[in-house]
């Protein structure tokens, strides 16, 4: 089994004459649009072929885009990808301007339900258009948007940029050697708690090297974000994402109301699990991820593949069938190393039907949790196939809908036959992953909240940015966490603050992570009659509000009920964990 993606599907190479050919091609297309926005024609007509462009402009622009991207993702320095990088922007700046005409245009037409009522196309992507029409009220006044985008590229993209190939090429020394930095941040799940502690420290301390300039990038994207906010016509950044989401301030307090509820519950397990490994005073940083008990193992790659398939094939066999398809056809780079960035995701390829997965697997159950969720992604993907591209655009909340539901499915199968002492090690695995879609997620959403509101008066330094995570760590972990041993840089090692364009990029995963318990329990109580409306709540993502969608599964979301009743789920697994924690 090979251990990298294939991306070979999309093109052979840089000198391939299909990329070199849909490079020229793609900002051909872009002035096709623009005149036919610019053509006297019936809207009607104007509507459908507009249609029928985006779609054909979406198709081709991924695939140059995902080859650039992807082969950047895992060689930070490839030269000839970072040459097209440069050219892509420029490319996708153009593009973004007929994005906004186009959106003007649909919002110009004022009787627009009966121009839809008149097309089936147009019915088909009905909700899309209606969405531009609303967002027409917040785009960026015509004559100074294309002034604005250009200094993006030397402004919050580039920034965003920098901070990624720091990260890329940031090497850590631990124990005499070189490692990349995610591979030394893998180690907080080693078994040995020297290892995990002397990686600490080394990660830790090597940040110095790097903290000024991330320090710089970050002010620099929140002020872009601020100045954007203001050009569009948003209250607040937070309105903006929100808008952006698909989903209401009702819906966002309920969610974080409920979570801060839940506090208590999730600082007994982190005591009760600082206490298990002969901590006081709360769990020191650099064992949030310990493994615990006796029952936990290294899984080389092609054992977390037969877990998964396994397990999950319980779930319906058509889950195992498509994730040891995404092994077989290379979908997923496997191993850490130096050039490739840190953490994990997924990206769509929807005119394929395929999605590629990156993850930094080293062989503990966690990583085999990380499998799940990224594949969940991609199933999600599949659930969308064959819909118009404008009706693939799951708002980020949902977006985390198929990734917790395969995360909590996952532990959901292996707890059902495990010992007491296997039991032990999957439930703190749960509990981990829990904690850090919940109360590290509050602590992230705090920080980026006093950022944003900072940024303001004047740019933070980095002494003010490790203060105001201490501080907003203090707010979310408490006497969980030890008051002497927290991460004042998790700021710097986390891409999402860092994303031009995309800000609040954590509540989210809270909500994904509740959210999808709370879709899961409705499968426990339906069972395989469910699995069809799953299927189907996935493919309606991109086409209603948050709100619309998890209505169509009987959930109301704007009720903090809802929120605590997924996490009273979370609770009752931190009242199993402390009993036996006891034993």
């Amino acid at each position: 089994m090979k251990n990298t993606w294939d991306l070979s599907f999309l093109y052979s190479g840089f000198d391939d004459a299909n990329f070199h050919a849909d490079l020229k091609k793609w900002p051909e297309m872009i002035d096709e649009q623009q005149a036919l926005l610019e053509a006297d024609l019936p809207v009607l007509e104007k509507l459908e072929k507009l249609a029928d462009s985006i779609e054909a402009l979406d198709a081709l622009s991924g695939r140059v885009y995902a080859f650039v991207s992807m082969t950047l993702s895992t060689e930070a320095n490839h030269p000839v990808a970072q040459q097209y990088q440069d050219k892509l922007s420029l490319i996708s700046n153009k593009s973004r301007l007929v994005d906004s005409a186009i959106t003007r245009f649909v919002g110009s037409i004022e009787n627009l339900d009966e121009v839809i009522a008149q097309s089936e196309k147009l019915q088909t992507i009905a909700f899309a258009l209606r969405e531009m029409k609303e967002e027409a009220s917040h785009t960026i006044p015509a004559e100074i948007e294309p002034w604005l985008l250009q200094m993006s590229l030397s402004g919050g993209r580039a920034f965003s940029q920098l901070r990624g190939k720091l990260e890329s090429n940031q090497m850590v020394e631990f124990r005499g050697k070189s490692y990349p930095l995610a591979a030394v941040r893998g180690m907080a799940y080693d078994g040995d708690p020297s290892v995990r502690k002397d990686a600490y420290e080394a990660e830790i301390a090597s940040y110095k090297k790097i903290d000024l300039p991330m320090s710089y990038c970050l002010n620099a994207i929140k002020m872009e974000a601020l100045t954007l906010c203001k050009a569009k016509g948003y209250d607040s950044v937070l309105d903006m994402t929100l808008a952006t989401a698909r989903m209401d301030r009702e819906t966002l307090d309920a969610m974080i109301s409920a979570i801060k509820e839940y506090l208590p519950h999730f600082r007994r397990y982190l005591k009760a699990k600082a206490k298990y490994l002969g901590h006081e005073n709360g769990l020191p940083f650099y064992d949030l991820f310990a493994p615990v008990g006796n029952a936990s193992k290294a899984y080389t790659i092609e054992e977390a593949r037969e877990v998964l398939l396994r397990e999950m094939g319980k779930f319906t066999p058509v889950m195992a069938e498509f994730m040891d398809n995404a092994f077989e056809q290379r979908w997923i780079d496997v191993y850490p190393r130096e050039g490739k960035r840190g953490g994990a995701f997924c990206s769509r390829m929807h005119a394929y039907d395929r999605s590629l997965v990156l993850t930094n697997f080293q062989g503990s159950f966690s990583d085999i949790s990380t499998l799940a969720h990224e594949l969940g992604h991609a199933w999600h993907n599949r659930c969308m196939a064959g819909l118009p591209s404008v009706l693939t655009h799951t708002p980020m909340p949902l977006a985390e809908t198929a990734s917790i539901f395969n995360e909590t499915m996952l532990a959901h199968q292996v707890l059902k036959n495990a010992t007491d002492e296997e039991r032990f090690t999957l439930l703190e695995s749960s509990l981990m992953e829990s904690t850090q879609t919940c109360v590290d997620i509050l602590s992230r959403y705090l920080f980026e909240t006093e950022v944003i509101d900072t940024r303001t008066d004047h740019a933070m330094t980095v002494e003010e940015l490790k203060d105001c995570m201490l501080r907003a760590q203090e707010a979310s972990y408490g006497d969980g966490l030890s008051k002497d041993v927290r991460h004042p840089y998790m700021w710097a090692c986390k891409s999402h603050y860092y994303s031009s364009g995309l800000n609040f990029y954590n509540f989210p995963y809270a909500f994904g992570e509740l959210f999808g318990k709370g879709v899961f329990a409705q499968y426990l109580k339906e069972g395989e009659a469910f699995i069809p409306k799953y299927c189907q709540l996935l493919r309606s993502c991109g086409s209603g509000t948050i709100a619309e969608v998890a209505a169509s599964v009987g959930i109301d979301v704007r009720q903090s009920d809802f929120w605590r009743s997924s996490l009273e789920v979370v609770k009752g697994e931190i009242d199993e964990f402390c009993a036996l924690c006891e034993k």
